[in-house]
């Protein structure tokens, strides 16, 4: 987990966390970023969740930074699982145990080593939020669309970083979130390396908890503001960095990669069609 300036949400998170109901042979161990909060997050989780590693970030590490510093001190463990999850998502009592029940379903029938990933639903509305990914068509090699769970695992090919289920034989193969990324498009990269890799990405069945969906509003995709303003926005490691989405699109992208990558930018020129956002169109 990573986090910054939201304490009450981490802590909400971290309660969800350890109110599972998991069975004896499973045991949890939290590492936490605390990305230089100025508000007593790592104080007030010290406090009230003594066993958990809390590391200290300066301020600058953002979401794909953080995660890779929790990620990489967990690994150095050998752990047999490793769960991604935001700190702004709250699990429902069952969701650890369903994810691991569905990573040992497919294990038995034959998937080994799968990804599991875990969706939410928005809070306010009860639709879905965050998790799997599935390609739009064949032809669009970066345009995805997110996967509604059911009551039976379903293949994906991506997804986002909210609540992951990470067995060790791939964490020891595939390795760490890449570094090449600041704050978004590390979960996606990961999940599409992962593929290509030759291992399955699945969406656990039903939903695991809640988390609210980001608004487009004060972002760079939002038309009520100026457009130089967007131009700035677009450029912070919260919005949309041309270095690091050229690295995406070229990775994969095909040989269509460079019209993949302008195509990222779109929006600062023509308005999305409503303020919540899609599937990103990488």
């Amino acid at each position: 987990m990573t986090c910054h300036n939201r304490r009450e949400t981490t802590l909400q998170c971290l309660k969800g966390l350890f109110n599972q109901k998991i069975t004896d042979n499973i045991s949890l161990l939290v590492y936490l970023v605390d990305d230089g909060s100025v508000d007593g997050t790592a104080e007030a989780v010290c406090s009230l969740y003594p066993n958990v590693i809390v590391l200290r970030g300066s301020g600058s590490l953002f979401w794909n930074g953080g995660m890779r510093l929790a990620f990489l001190e967990a690994l150095k463990k050998g752990y047999d699982y490793y769960l991604w999850l935001n700190d702004d998502t709250t699990l429902e009592p069952d969701a650890i145990a369903k994810l691991v029940k569905t990573y040992r379903s497919l294990e038995d029938k034959g998937y080994v080593d799968s990804i599991i990933v875990g969706s939410t639903r928005d809070p306010e509305t009860g639709m879905l939020s965050y998790g799997g990914l599935v390609r739009k068509s064949w032809c669009y090699a970066l345009g995805f669309r997110w996967i509604e769970p059911g009551d039976q695992p379903r293949q994906c090919v991506t997804m986002n970083g909210n609540c992951v289920l990470i067995p060790n034989g791939v964490a020891r193969n595939l390795g760490n979130l890449d570094d090449s990324f600041t704050h978004g498009l590390g979960d996606y990269d990961y999940g599409l390396r992962a593929s290509k890799m030759g291992y399955f990405v699945w969406v656990a069945p039903f939903y695991v908890g809640f988390c609210a969906r980001n608004s487009i509003r004060g972002t760079w995709m939002d038309h009520e503001l100026p457009f130089r303003q967007r131009l700035k926005k677009v450029k912070r490691p919260t919005g949309r960095v041309p270095k690091e989405t050229m690295v995406f699109a070229r990775r994969h992208g095909g040989v269509l990669w460079f019209l993949y990558w302008i195509s990222l930018y779109r929006h600062l020129f023509i308005k999305p069609v409503d303020s919540e956002p899609k599937a990103l169109d990488y």
